[in-house]
């Protein structure tokens, strides 16, 4: 189902019979946008033309029935601030103002030589959008309406880059409302920087979480047929570099599971899932919960996140990430290496395959450090380049987002069947550790591709919170 998005524009009605032709032009103006917008596969509702307060009333009924999740406001010409406050009162939603003149310039010599002061006053205000910008911010600011601006000219590029941000933050804003993030078992004991405010997720993301039993994971494991567990197999051999020191007894026992975890997540609808388990030593769930990484790691590649320790705040960055076409691995601070002053970020346990730089290795580890048991795991790193790193974060005042630019960059790393890459940052590695863990994040992180931090402050604004950069 694609996002619902929002579009009016605003003019003077005064002017229609003072300037002949001057409301056609404009509303051809609004088709460009419109025509533009929906190429980006949305469904647009256009409510035409507000210009007057009565047509705002109306314009709010209908966005505000069609559960919009945006509202772009192009300013066609000047207009009085009474045509856009109804609308902004009642849909409460943010709001983008599009400050787009038809064309870079006023073409001064040709409104000058018209000779006609009633034809120039008409060319002038098809190019006036500037003219409302400040009194619709003032009214704003008074009423406490989230807005933000688009400013530029109709088909230029940085405008509609801009725009197209705006529609790819309210498609994720869109996702995470829809999403369903499953848990299973309980936190790591101990970390305390991981519990969360459950409701509070649900609040801020309308993301609607699902309470699932090792129980139910084990009965689907029960039932799975040695057909099913072939074909997974040949799924591994296709995902993965999948290692000669991997014994057949094992990548058994993680296809068994990883078909189990696609029934579970397939019967219980999820988009994403936090886990932690660790049962008594020989228990069947110890069984399960040390054989799960392989499965988790094609779920996360498949648009699935996957948080360990029950990490709920990461899986919910790690879909974001997800949802924006960004990876979003699951992380947390290695080491530091103040000799080539970059931060090495990785973990145990599942990772984002689609993001790997080269192929995603499936190794035997003998333990898993700090957990239970023995099984497979995977070691990867990520796609050298641009990165972005997020931070669901629980802080004093409810959620934020916490992110960072950086880049991932080729040397060393360690070995020991996790993900781990080293990454270097503008502000450098002991400016940038201290800034990060001074804003008070849970020590894991999604890494994603790309710099992406223009996307994560719009999501921002859509969701009603605050995003702080850290670089």
């Amino acid at each position: 189902m694609s996002v619902k998005i929002g579009l009016f524009g605003i003019g003077l009605d005064t002017y229609w019979g003072q300037f002949d032709g001057l409301l056609d032009r404009l509303k051809k103006y609004q088709e460009f946008i419109s025509e533009r917008m929906l190429q980006t596969g949305i469904t647009l509702i256009d409510a035409g033309m507000v210009d007057n307060p009565e047509k705002a009333r109306e314009a709010a009924a209908m966005l505000k029935r069609e559960g919009v999740e945006l509202v772009f406001l192009y300013i066609s010409t000047y207009a009085l601030s009474s045509t856009v406050l109804p609308v902004a009162q009642q849909v409460k939603v943010p709001f983008v103002i599009l400050n787009l003149q038809p064309t870079p310039a006023i073409d001064y010599n040709y409104i000058n030589g018209l000779g006609d002061r009633g034809k120039m006053t008409g060319e002038w205000l098809a190019n006036c959008q500037a003219c409302s910008v400040p009194e619709i911010a003032s009214v704003f600011n008074r009423c406490n309406i989230s807005y933000d601006f688009v400013t530029g000219y109709l088909e230029e590029a940085a405008a509609w880059q801009d725009i197209l941000t705006w529609i790819e933050a309210a498609k994720v804003a869109s996702v995470m409302r829809s999403n369903r993030l499953g848990i299973l078992g309980h936190y790591y004991n101990g970390m305390l920087d991981v519990y969360t405010d459950l409701t509070q997720q649900c609040a801020v993301f309308g993301t609607h979480i699902e309470i699932v039993e090792m129980c139910e994971l084990k009965k689907h494991r029960d039932e799975t047929s040695r057909e099913e567990v072939g074909k997974k197999l040949e799924e591994f051999r296709q995902k993965f570099d999948v290692t000669p020191e991997c014994e057949s007894d094992e990548l058994e026992r993680a296809a068994l599971t990883s078909v189990a975890l696609d029934k579970l997540v397939a019967a219980h609808k999820l988009g994403s899932l936090a886990y932690y388990y660790e049962g008594s030593p020989g228990n069947d769930y110890e069984n399960i919960v040390t054989s799960v990484i392989a499965g988790n790691t094609l779920l996360t590649g498949n648009h699935v996140p996957v948080a360990g320790e029950c990490e709920v705040k990461n899986a919910q960055a790690m879909k974001i990430m997800d949802a924006f076409g960004a990876g979003g691995s699951f992380s947390e601070f290695y080491a530091m290496d103040f000799t080539d002053d970059i931060v090495m970020l990785g973990h145990d346990g599942p990772a984002h395959f689609s993001i790997a730089e080269g192929r995603v290795k499936l190794v035997p580890l003998p333990l898993y450090h700090g957990k239970p048991g023995k099984g497979l795991s995977i070691q990867m790193s990520v796609k050298y380049g641009p990165v972005t790193l997020l931070s669901v974060v629980q802080g004093r005042d409810g959620l934020f987002l916490l992110m960072a630019e950086g880049e991932s960059v080729p040397g060393p790393v360690l070995n020991i069947g996790n993900t781990n890459s080293r990454y270097r940052f503008k502000i450098g590695a002991k400016e940038f550790i201290n800034k990060w863990s001074k804003a008070g994040p849970a020590h894991h992180c999604a890494i994603g591709t790309g710099h992406i931090g223009s996307k994560l402050e719009k999501l921002g604004a859509i969701l009603g919170i605050a995003v702080l950069k850290i670089c």
